[in-house]
């Protein structure tokens, strides 16, 4: 951080102390006179270039389950709170606006209150948030195909039109509340609506849950591969009901972002308030510390004895570990929706295969659950749907509740299957305008975009390149910098350029699953086909 980031984030966090916000087990930090820091008896500000930029990291050894930081429910920013102001709920209340949702009225909100600017009680923390965000509702055209993918694209281009619509449903009341022009805009509206989506924490008596102060500088961990054997557990357990005939509701299972929609961009929002306080006490000495159970499925919530949004250590962290927090289970590409991010290794990324549709007459697997796993290899669903299409028709009644369960019908039948599968995956690559090896160059390209620092230099690189950095000049208007220099220092487009590279970053690794598939299937095709000689040999 810069000297003058580094002092006013350094006034914030005694801010967020002197309101009672603190990372102490107990209540003892509260009794501290003029405290400098809410920070420090658990966790510190720290930087993680690799691993989510600026985070929180323990300064001691943490132990699972250990609260480490709680903020007052006086602190969180909620539609009740800001609602306080009278002018504002005086135009919010109004029947004419009664259609708007709970979301739209907290984005609302919050461009209200960022426009008092020094004057907000919550000033300290509004200046700290992020001035962009990369949210597919902030992609542009060009940006959008640079995804490649058809499903992509599409996602992409219905956040962008539902920012706008809801955007246009808010306009009378902003326009009647009078936000200063630079607050009317759809820019405005996506900075918000995106703060919103990406760091809004669950309450209960909200569904546009909350802006938590200190809270939301945790980073991300996914979910680990306990997510895979959920996914067998959850089929095999419906597999008797599928095979009696029955339809799964694609509604249901494994469907990428369940919740979100129902939760109304709450994102955050795996943090319920699941069993966080049963009355027990884990140590004698810390008399008001949520009992510590293994019953708690989350990494926190808001506790009501409390008063406060408690945060738990998800494992155990040595000192100087980041300190993650887990919002849910999200692809790469629902992260890149709702938070603007993706991981190099998501334990929950995959690429969804559509089947022919002749096979989904006799199949009862929700389209959602037909998918190839992060690590290459085929859903649980995919392999039982395509079990069952391998084998002739008048044999499939018989042995459904065998490919239900997830048994290999036979050897000749699982080498037809992953066939299938190979075949499909190839197909999927040779459709799409460039390969993994041109799309790792052209990253390679845009980092040395990113860090060029002469305009000359930058010129030259761009010249040099062809078909989607050519691309990229012409949407980043060059006329306006024959030399370079607007290229390279303009914020609009440095934005550009950082979409533009997580765009490209995610088709690299929806490729990669694909490629990683095809090996996993060419592997098991040889290892079963082998045995088949030997079978046969004997």
């Amino acid at each position: 951080m810069e000297d003058a980031e580094q002092e006013g984030f350094e006034r914030f966090l005694k801010w967020a102390a002197n309101l009672g916000i603190s990372d102490c087990p107990t209540n003892r930090s509260l009794q501290t006179k003029n405290p400098t820091s809410c920070l420090g008896h658990s966790l510190t500000v720290s930087h993680f270039p690799d691993a989510g930029g600026r985070g929180l990291a323990a300064v001691r050894d943490i132990k699972k389950g250990e609260l480490v930081l709680r903020v007052p429910k006086s602190v969180l920013i909620t539609r009740d709170s800001l609602l306080k102001d009278e002018k504002l709920c005086s135009f919010v209340n109004n029947s004419t606006y009664s259609s708007l949702s709970p979301t739209q009225i907290l984005t609302l909100c919050l461009l209200y209150e960022m426009g008092k600017g020094k004057s907000s009680w919550w000033y300290p923390y509004l200046m700290h948030l992020p001035r962009s965000y990369d949210v597919l509702a902030s992609f542009s055209e060009f940006e959008m195909q640079a995804l490649q993918v058809d499903d992509a694209i599409w996602s992409a281009e219905k956040a962008v039109s539902k920012a706008k619509s809801e955007w246009k449903e808010a306009n009378s009341l902003m326009d009647a509340l009078q936000l200063k022009p630079q607050l009317l805009t759809f820019r405005a509206w996506i900075w918000a609506s995106a703060t919103i989506s990406s760091r809004a924490l669950h309450i209960p008596w909200d569904e546009a849950g909350c802006l938590c102060p200190v809270g939301d500088l945790f980073n991300y961990a996914a979910p680990g591969e306990e997510s895979n054997d959920l996914e067998n557990v959850v089929y095999l357990t419906n597999a008797s009901s599928l095979s009696n005939g029955e339809t799964a509701d694609d509604s249901t299972g494994d469907q990428p972002g369940i919740g979100l929609e129902r939760l109304t961009l709450t994102n955050a929002s795996s943090l319920e308030d699941t069993s966080l306080s049963n009355g027990e006490t884990t140590d004698d000495s810390n008399g008001d510390q949520p009992e510590i159970g293994s019953e708690r499925l989350t990494d926190g919530g808001f506790d009501e004895n409390m008063a406060a949004y408690c945060f738990y250590a998800r494992k155990n962290y040595k000192k100087g570990n980041q300190v993650l927090l887990g919002y849910g289970t999200y692809t790469n590409l629902e992260l890149l929706e709702h938070y603007g991010f993706l991981l190099n290794e998501n334990p929950n990324d995959k690429v969804f295969i559509p089947l022919e549709p002749s096979m989904y007459s006799f199949i009862s697997w929700p389209k959602v659950s037909i998918y190839i796993h992060q690590d290459g290899k085929p859903s649980f669903a995919l392999l039982s749907a395509l079990r069952l299409w391998a084998t002739p028709p008048y044999q499939r009644r018989s042995i459904s509740h065998l490919a239900y369960s997830g048994s290999q019908l036979s050897v000749d039948n699982e080498i037809s299957v992953l066939k299938w599968i190979s075949k499909n995956c190839t197909m999927i690559l040779s459709n799409m305008l460039t390969v993994i090896e041109e799309d790792c160059f052209l990253l390679s390209t845009i980092v040395k975009i990113k860090n060029s620092h002469n305009p000359t230099e930058l010129r030259k690189l761009l010249c040099a390149s062809d078909g989607e950095a050519r691309a990229f000049i012409e949407s980043s208007d060059p006329q306006k910098g024959k030399n370079g220099s607007e290229l390279m220092f303009s914020g609009k487009t440095k934005r550009v350029i950082d979409r533009w590279e997580l765009a490209v970053q995610w088709r690299i690794r929806y490729k990669k699953i694909l490629i990683d598939c095809i090996s996993y299937c060419n592997l098991t095709i040889n290892s079963l086909s082998c045995q088949n000689i030997l079978a046969m040999r004997t």
